[in-house]
């Protein structure tokens, strides 16, 4: 799940880590107010959507007094824009988040991330901070610096010195680094974050540090000890379909093909994916209803997958282990009828009552096709989309 700038922002502040001070709107109507009360040269008015990049896209805008300000807020405001990291999908401008400027000195990197190989949060620094650090990391790796925690230690004070030295920072912003990284660690504990990310971290000519962007990623796994971020989430931001999945406690991820696909289990549903390409076909979802399947979740995935007009035929490849596979056969016959299915479903079970569950889908009279095993069952739905397409 991913903040919004402005919600990174508190967070940051709330832990003790400079950021410009800032308004945010989402009515031109408030922004005079907003103007008025930062006191600053001049003014940074920024779109506030989930991507990186805006400033490419023309998202962040540098205003010199109310006019201009107006001129560009309105301009954003209630629009949508896409940049390199929304693939193409233009996300819905709801807030403003206005800026004082600051006389920057010199723009750094810092970001934390979980470092699945050592499992282990890790730093990631480098002097070139900016809009092009992705051309930094690609044609010059040497000038990015990483740090892996001890999660017994902390961050340990000769990491910081070595954070500084890699930043090359001097005097009183060499001392607030490392009060920095340990606030960004405490930050990323305690919220159960999975990325944190300042880009451009800057130096004002003060010799000051200040967070002059945010990113923060929780993790989706903690977000039951973390209903105050809960509370953060901003829906508009994400596929709707995801959304909705969300919801109903489903793992959904749109894809480009034409068969819809029902598992229970990750792995399965990334195998299940996987046979479908091996015989010519094309996923059109990755869908995981999870371990304990419900008649009514099975229904709602099944809407999920329909959502999509390219749908031409729906694998669902259940395993029973948890839940017999006589109620998953229920469950389905049930979700079929409430649906109203026009296109066929290719069934494979596997499990507890196996016999009795093919035997429910036999006798249902519905356009469901039982398959013995997976590899049956792919060949079949690829066929049957073949048709329906």
């Amino acid at each position: 799940m991913n903040l919004h700038e402005y919600q990174a922002k508190k967070l940051f502040s709330d832990y003790g880590i400079a950021v410009p001070q800032g308004e945010v709107i989402d009515n031109l109507a408030q922004l005079p107010a907003a103007i008025e009360k930062i006191k600053s040269n001049g003014w940074v008015v920024k779109a506030q959507i989930h991507a990186g990049a805006r400033g490419k896209a023309g998202g962040v805008k540098l205003v010199k007094n109310l006019e201009e300000a107006s001129e560009v807020a309105s301009s954003l405001l209630g629009s949508s824009l896409a940049t390199i990291q929304t693939a193409g999908k233009a996300l819905p401008i709801s807030q403003l988040l206005i800026e004082q400027t600051l006389d920057i000195a010199q723009e750094l990197y810092l970001s934390l991330v979980v470092d699945r190989v050592t499992r282990r949060y890790r730093f990631v620094l480098s002097a070139s901070g900016g809009m092009d650090i992705e051309a930094v990391a690609e044609h010059h790796p040497e000038k990015i610096h990483t740090l892996d925690i001890n999660p017994v230690l902390g961050v340990m004070p000769y990491q910081a010195r070595e954070a500084g030295f890699a930043l090359g920072l001097k005097a009183e912003a060499f001392k607030q680094l490392g009060v920095m990284l340990n606030q960004f660690y405490k930050l990323a504990i305690e919220k159960d974050l999975a990325q944190v990310e300042i880009n451009p971290l800057v130096v004002t000519a003060d010799n000051q540090l200040v967070a002059l962007d945010a990113k923060v990623n929780i993790d989706p796994n903690a977000l039951y000890r973390q209903p105050g971020l809960v509370a953060m989430r901003d829906i508009s931001q994400e596929d709707v379909r995801e959304a909705q999945a969300w919801a109903h406690q489903l793992s959904y991820i749109a894809l480009e093909g034409n068969i819809g696909c029902m598992v229970n289990g990750a792995g399965l549903a990334m195998a299940t994916m996987d046979l479908i390409k091996l015989y010519g076909g094309q996923p059109a979802n990755f869908l995981d209803v999870g371990g304990g399947t419900t008649p009514e979740r099975v229904a709602e995935a099944f809407k999920l997958i329909l959502s999509s007009s390219e749908v031409k035929a729906i694998l669902v490849n259940i395993f029973g282990g948890i839940v017999r596979c006589d109620l998953i056969a229920e469950g389905i016959i049930q979700a079929v009828k409430e649906v109203g299915l026009s296109i066929p479903v290719v069934v494979r079970l596997e499990g507890t009552n196996v016999e009795l569950g093919r035997e429910r889908l036999a006798q249902s009279g519905l356009k469901i096709v039982s398959a013995n095993d997976l590899a049956d069952a792919a060949k079949t739905v690829v066929a049957l989309a073949g048709e329906g397409g």
